[in-house]
């Protein structure tokens, strides 16, 4: 009999296209992978995998199994799915992925809560970006994903999932505290039109979502650094090297130097999670949402 593990191996290889990315989907090793994949081979007597160059592919009989693999672990989640739903009970390993500021701001009160209440679940945790984690979901690697759309720019979503709102996240622009602008009440994105920003890195959601807004206002932005983390920006911002946006879910603490003014036009983003509508029963989706929405109350 075909081990489910080891099934899960090749689907893992099939989906990320090579050993490296199906390490880090199931979260072991590379060794672990060829060692898994060795002992399928054995188990069904043909070669699954040949060289490629520095990597490997899938031969023929790789692929064929790879398709079969699908469809049982497809069913094998759509059991496990239906027999926590009939039990009524938040059992079980439930895996969740969530952008940066998201885990930080909403992860550690919503992840305490569940492990209080639900002693049975087992909860792993991970930071993605927000197309990162839809497809991490689409591809089965995670259970549920944080993920986030902008007020004026939705994020790409395929169909299969299903969503659930977390938290309307208000928007403010960081500056040095002897900026001209920075004892506004409020201010407006066209204010900044002769600044330099400090942004997410280029191809990002965000730093899209950032060229996007200011062009549409007639603003071709100055991009002078860019960085991934919040906190980095807003350390750049402290030492007066531009201006960045700086969303209230998992900023503070504020680094000296620096002052927040909210946007007139109420610029938001909307944060939600999403996870396979296939898995919609699962009563641990269930109580990550509702953990996730009283977190983000307290925000």
């Amino acid at each position: 009999m075909l081990n489910l593990e080891r099934l899960r191996t090749l689907d893992a290889l099939a989906r990320h296209g090579s050993v490296s990315g199906a390490a880090e989907g199931l979260h072991i090793t590379t060794s672990a992978v060829s060692q898994q994949m060795s002992k399928l081979e054995r188990e069904v007597g043909q070669r699954l995998l040949a060289k490629n160059g520095r990597g490997v592919r899938l031969t023929d009989a790789g692929r064929l199994l790879a398709e079969h693999a699908a469809r049982i672990l497809s069913q094998v989640q759509l059991a496990q799915s239906d027999l926590e739903a009939q039990r009524g009970q938040v059992v079980g390993e439930l895996r969740l992925v969530a952008f940066p500021t998201a885990l930080r701001g909403l992860f550690p009160a919503a992840l305490t809560a569940l492990r209080a209440e639900h002693p049975a679940l087992r909860v792993r945790s991970r930071e993605l970006e927000p197309e990162g984690g839809v497809a991490a979901v689409v591809r089965g690697d995670a259970d549920l994903a944080v993920v986030l759309d902008w007020y004026n720019k939705p994020l790409p979503m395929p169909e299969g999932l299903a969503k659930a709102s977390i938290l309307k996240d208000r928007v403010e622009i960081a500056m040095p505290e002897g900026h001209p602008l920075a004892e506004r009440a409020e201010v407006t994105m066209e204010d900044f039109a002769d600044d330099e920003w400090v942004a997410w890195p280029e191809g990002e959601f965000c730093h899209e979502w950032l060229l996007y807004t200011l062009r549409t206002e007639g603003i071709e932005p100055r991009i002078a650094h860019r960085a991934e983390e919040h906190h980095t920006q807003l350390a750049l911002v402290a030492a007066g090297l531009g201006v960045c946006v700086a969303p209230r879910l998992g900023r503070d603490p504020m680094p000296p130097g620096v002052r927040a003014v909210p946007v007139r036009e109420s610029v938001h983003r909307h944060i939600y999670a999403v996870w396979r509508a296939d898995a919609d029963r699962r009563p641990s989706i269930r109580a990550a949402v509702r953990a996730l929405r009283s977190a983000a109350e307290a925000v």
